[in-house]
């Protein structure tokens, strides 16, 4: 039973008195003066864009009737004066050139001689035109007289022999009733129509400052090209004695100028430099120049002409080099054919928008640049021209392996796709097999004709960097004599051309150790897309090359891809240049595939020898270990792609959950790397060190 329990007693504790705080309403706002606000207000309208806009445009349009009034002061006085020779006579000293000096000396004292005698005519001219007047006024009144005789005759009024005079008397009285109506609004009007035409004159000319011009005009951007625009920008270059040949020239600058002439998506012109001004001093400026005519540095190219003391400028259109050129002719023509020894393949535009084609024969060939910039496409689309050429064989390495050059499967006698050690020393011993078929061919009876053999390597610097062994201590890399890569490589370079046996590579960011220096000037062909510094695109092309305006470490990573600097005697290089820029067309995997198709119907069948011999049963872990190769992670398309390329019966139909339900029963599942599904290759390796442990355990028990 429970009890309750009943409190008698209230509870006398004072409760804690409840304090209210007021808060006071916020003081009002101190009111704004007047001249505060009115002063806001007028800077607000003061710095508004339309006011500066309106401020410009004011000022633009009174200073162009400034501007043109100076420029017909100057025509005036060019034309009474012999100022113009003068100019054009210390323009010829400036730029060292005393012949033109002299001719434009000769002119100048003819023009004084010719002038003497106009001024010494007008000596004796108000005599002669007051005899002329009095002449004129003689026999003009004796004719009107004898008219009016005639006239008198035939009427029979002898008062009709004034008649023409009095007719004569009205007329020039009408005249002048015309001109006292008409002279009072002319010399109102005069001075705002002289006006009118010197502001006519100035803004033709944009006789005003920079400041006072529109935004589009400040920019300068796509300005077109003339003659003032390339002399300001060659005197604002900051060569010392070039800008002080160029003020000394004023006006007549221009004559260092060769005609501008249209030249495909922009326009080139001849600079003749004045003496004392070196060409690599113009070259080392480009991107200032390209600046100081409103281009980018990619818009301007440099590059040096037979002419001494001359530099060839090349400025495209603003933005046109932006623009994707066509598609290659290899795709939209299903009936072209090849012609190894008087053919060229056609590889795209030039920077003046003309066909680039390249003839390959005889000739070995190194493609390189940067990674991800269109290498291996520039190199597969000469090899996608030449297969329709049915007399060539191919022996093809990709150490890339992720099936770039899978369509060749059929085409080329020899096709190894993979970036591992032992796909390096299948290659390997591809490239000795070439040699010791150059070497049969050269020892062939004097006048034996052979078929052309084209030896291609992609991802070269991965079999230069090789660090295999074979048996005998031999490294497959290296540069050093006893490199068997290396050698097989020089031995084709050597001799191979000789009976059509060609050697063609392309590599990554070159370096010496990648691309040793008598492997890349063993190329007669050689083209760089965008690299880093000078001394790779110098490793690329050569020093004379790059010493001749090649640059292409100029070129933009990404946006130039596909653009190529080109070197060889194969291709149409303007005179006096020793290299071309090339755009290269792209030919994707479909198109390479359907182009491939119509090489192979050409021919009677070839089977291809894959080094990797590939067998029923597969051991596909092993097989993802070894695709990965030595990258940390591959992303898993890239990796299914090598899969095919290793084995297209056993991996050929694989989808990404093939891929993932393998790996995740082995413990090494894919994982997202900066957003993209990858395969690591120490999970892979580490399930495959598991395996074999517990396969060992389980043996052992």
């Amino acid at each position: 039973m429970s009890e309750n329990v009943v409190h008698l007693h209230k509870n006398t504790t004072p409760a804690a008195p409840t304090v209210l705080t007021v808060v006071p309403d916020p003081a009002p706002p101190a009111p704004v003066p007047l001249w505060v606000r009115s002063g806001r207000a007028v800077k607000t309208a003061v710095t508004h864009d339309r006011t500066k806009t309106a401020g410009r445009a004011v000022a633009r349009h009174s200073l162009y009737v400034a501007g043109g009034a100076r420029i017909v002061a100057r025509r005036t006085w060019d034309g009474k004066t012999a100022a113009r020779y003068e100019r054009f006579m210390r323009a010829a000293e400036a730029a060292g050139n005393m012949d033109a000096a002299m001719e434009w000396e000769e002119r100048a004292q003819r023009y004084r001689d010719a002038r003497h005698r106009r001024r010494m005519d007008l000596l004796h001219s108000p005599l002669d035109a007051a005899k002329g007047l009095a002449v004129g006024t003689g026999m003009g009144i004796g004719s009107l007289v004898a008219l009016g005789i005639v006239m008198a005759i035939a009427n029979k009024d002898v008062t009709d022999v004034i008649t023409p005079i009095a007719a004569v008397i009205e007329f020039i009285n009408l005249l002048i009733t015309i001109v006292q109506v008409v002279w009072g609004p002319m010399v109102s009007l005069g001075p705002f129509m002289a006006l009118l035409a010197l502001w006519a004159v100035g803004s033709k000319q944009q006789a005003a400052p920079a400041w006072a011009m529109p935004a589009n005009v400040r920019s300068g951007e796509g300005e077109p090209i003339t003659p003032s625009i390339v002399v300001k920008a060659l005197r604002d270059l900051g060569v010392p004695a070039l800008r002080n040949a160029i003020k000394e020239m004023g006006d007549a600058g221009a004559s260092m100028l060769g005609p501008i002439r249209i030249a495909g998506c922009g326009v080139e012109v001849d600079v003749t430099l004045p003496s004392g001004v070196s060409t690599i001093e113009v070259q080392n400026r480009r991107r200032k120049l390209a600046e100081n005519l409103t281009r980018h540095e990619h818009e301007v190219f440099i590059t040096i002409p037979q002419a001494a003391r001359t530099v060839r400028l090349w400025v495209a259109d603003s933005g046109a080099l932006d623009e994707p050129i066509g598609p290659s002719p290899l795709v939209t023509d299903e009936t072209m054919t090849a012609d190894y020894a008087k053919g060229r393949a056609p590889w795209g535009q030039d920077l003046r928008g003309d066909a680039a084609s390249l003839s390959l024969y005889q000739r070995h060939l190194l493609i390189t640049g940067l990674s991800n910039q269109g290498k291996t496409v520039a190199l597969r689309s000469l090899a996608l021209w030449i297969a329709l050429d049915r007399s060539v064989q191919f022996l093809i390495g990709d150490l890339k392996g992720v099936g770039d050059w899978a369509m060749f499967d059929g085409l080329a006698s020899t096709l190894i796709q993979g970036p591992t050690d032992e796909h390096v020393m299948q290659v390997t011993e591809m490239v000795e097999g070439a040699v010791e078929e150059m070497n049969r061919r050269l020892q062939a009876p004097p006048g034996t004709t052979f078929p052309p053999l084209i030896v291609v390597v992609d991802e070269a610097q991965v079999a230069f960097m090789c660090p295999a062994k074979d048996e005998d201590k031999r490294p497959y890399g290296g540069s050093k004599s006893n490199s068997r890569y290396f050698m097989a490589v020089r031995k084709i370079h050597n001799q191979g051309r000789a009976v059509n046996v060609l050697m063609w590579q392309g590599t990554q960011d070159p370096t010496d150790q990648n691309l040793p220096k008598l492997v890349r000037e063993g190329a007669h062909t050689r083209a760089s897309l965008a690299l880093g510094t000078e001394s790779q695109a110098r490793m690329a092309l050569g020093d004379k090359a790059v010493d001749g305006g090649a640059a292409p470490n100029l070129l933009r990573p990404g946006l130039d891809r596909g653009t190529l600097v080109v070197a060889s005697d194969g291709i149409a290089i303007p005179a006096g240049q020793a290299s071309i820029t090339v755009r290269t067309h792209y030919i994707d995997d479909d198109g390479a595939t359907a182009i491939t198709d119509r090489a192979k119907a050409l021919r009677d069948g070839v089977t291809t020898l894959h080094a990797i011999e590939t067998g029923e049963d597969r051991d596909p872990l092993a097989d993802i270990a070894a695709v990965l190769g030595d990258a940390s992670r591959v992303l898993t398309a890239d990796v299914l792609k090598r899969l095919t390329a290793l084995n297209a019966d056993a991996y050929g139909r694989w989808t990404p959950g093939d891929l993932k339900r393998v790996l995740e029963d082995a413990g090494a599942e894919p994982y997202k790397s900066d957003g993209r599904m990858v395969v690591g290759r120490d999970r892979v390796a580490r399930a495959l060190a598991n395996r074999d442990t517990d396969g060992s355990a389980s043996a052992h028990g």
